[in-house]
C-alpha cells in the first residue's frame, strides 16, 4: 500500500475516476440489453410473431 494521498485534489480525480468508471459501465449495460432486445425482435418478427 502507498501513502494515503493529501491533496484534496488527488481525492477528487480518484473519486472523478471511479464514478466515471461506473456510469461507463453502466451505459455499455443498457447498450447491450437494448441491442439483445432489438436482436430478440428481429427474431420473433422473422418467426411470424408481431405485435
Amino acid at each position: 500500500m502507498g501513502a494515503p494521498h493529501t491533496e484534496s485534489g488527488t481525492r477528487a480525480g480518484t473519486w472523478l475516476r471511479r464514478v466515471g468508471w461506473l456510469v461507463l459501465i453502466w451505459a455499455a449495460s443498457v447498450a447491450a440489453l437494448g441491442v439483445a432486445a432489438w436482436v430478440l425482435r428481429l427474431i420473433m418478427r422473422g418467426v411470424g410473431f408481431h405485435s
